[in-house]
């Protein structure tokens, strides 16, 4: 185990009826919001309706900004920094999922910055500053909502970049279970996709002698599986929905799952250059991609992928090699991945050959990926075209 340390400053307020705090929470960081929301999803279930009486009755001025991207655009963040500008606001609310809430960062920071927001995308410069933000999250998936990343695409260029500072974890986050029980099926399956990709990447390390941290990695994996079908089968089921939404803000939130590991990273990089060009929605990219990462890294160190066979998915190892053992790991959670419902293939988006040495290419813009196995441009072409 490697020296760490940690320090999440991000107060979570989770159950049914958090989001009945959204005006209290909110007016204790001044008088001007601005409300950040995607498309008409919060207004549908009345939780915009629902939040502007509260800030209203909290004596909080409103400004919106609405239709965040599902990946989000830096075309909406510089409007959004704008209005910051325009209307010295004082908080930032992010309502919504991930994306929301990546953008509210972005804007956030890119408020209190005296140049171009997509410098902190780019690494021409480095975050020092933002405006306070809350979020009140809609669904379960990133962990932005406990975090300090940001991933913005800049659609023009066909680029979609991470950032990330201390200063843009959320001064709080509402955790209503509740507000997803409307929650498409599509994105409860892409969500925890994402969710169980975030552990993978922190999971599969070649970092030793961390027992408590792999335990903690493989109690979320085990909690997301027993519970996607559930909400699946029932959108209102309490329990699941919770429980998910647990797993995600527990899944990356500054690294408490892995504390003093080595983390990959490869497969989210490769997927950001498939969905900055084909708009793809990221956990349906993760589902088609980790698995074939799984294969083409899982001799690195095939203990940890033996263990996860064995642990995650209750392989029986009786009378199996390693190299058996593992990959019927790797083929489970594949098997998984499609029975709730996600493509198992870049072609089911209509995404052929045609792209993929300029994603390869993007993907190794700032250096190979991955420390689990080192990842050039060669390797990650492998990957896409095993993803095909």
């Amino acid at each position: 185990m490697n020296p760490f340390q940690f320090h999440n400053p991000t107060r979570i307020v989770f159950g049914e009826g958090a989001a009945d705090r959204i005006g209290e929470l909110t007016s204790s960081f001044g008088g001007k919001a601005l409300l950040v929301y995607g498309g008409g999803s919060i207004k549908s279930i009345g939780l915009y309706e629902r939040a502007v009486k509260q800030l209203k009755d909290a004596g909080v001025a409103i400004y919106e900004l609405a239709g965040i991207e599902p990946n989000p655009r830096l075309t909406t963040v510089k409007k959004g920094i704008h209005l910051c500008r325009e209307h010295s606001i004082d908080i930032v609310l992010a309502i919504g999922g991930g994306s929301v809430i990546d953008a509210s960062k972005a804007i956030a920071a890119g408020a209190l910055y005296d140049g171009d927001v997509w410098d902190f995308f780019t690494r021409k410069a480095a975050i020092q500053q933002a405006l306070p933000l809350g979020t009140v999250l809609t669904l379960a998936a990133t962990g932005s909502e406990m975090n300090g990343n940001t991933v913005i695409s800049n659609w023009e260029e066909k680029l979609k970049r991470a950032s990330g500072s201390s200063h843009l974890y959320p001064k709080f986050s509402i955790l209503d279970p509740t507000l997803t029980y409307s929650v498409p099926g599509n994105h409860t399956v892409y969500g925890s996709i994402d969710i169980m990709s975030h552990v993978f990447e922190q999971y599969f390390s070649q970092t030793t002698d961390t027992p408590l941290q792999e335990r903690f990695c493989e109690s979320i994996l085990q909690t997301v599986i027993e519970n996607v079908e559930p909400a699946l089968a029932n959108p209102a089921d309490a329990a699941a929905r919770a429980n998910l939404m647990w797993c995600g803000t527990m899944a990356l939130n500054g690294g408490q799952i892995s504390l003093g590991m080595v983390n990959d990273w490869a497969s989210h990089g490769i997927e950001h250059e498939v969905s900055a060009i084909y708009d793809i929605p990221h956990g349906a990219g993760l589902a088609v991609i980790f698995p074939n990462w799984m294969r083409y890294v899982y001799q690195e160190r095939i203990d940890r992928f033996v263990q996860y066979a064995v642990r995650v998915w209750g392989v029986d190892p009786a009378g199996k090699s390693d190299d058996e053992i593992a990959l019927a790991g790797i083929q489970a959670t594949r098997d998984f991945f499609t029975r709730i419902g996600a493509e198992s293939r870049l072609a089911d988006f209509g995404i052929g050959e045609e792209q993929l040495d300029r994603m390869a290419e993007e993907a190794v813009r700032y250096g190979d990926l991955g420390s689990f196995k080192r990842l050039g441009k060669d390797d990650i072409r492998e990957i896409l075209r095993m993803s095909l």
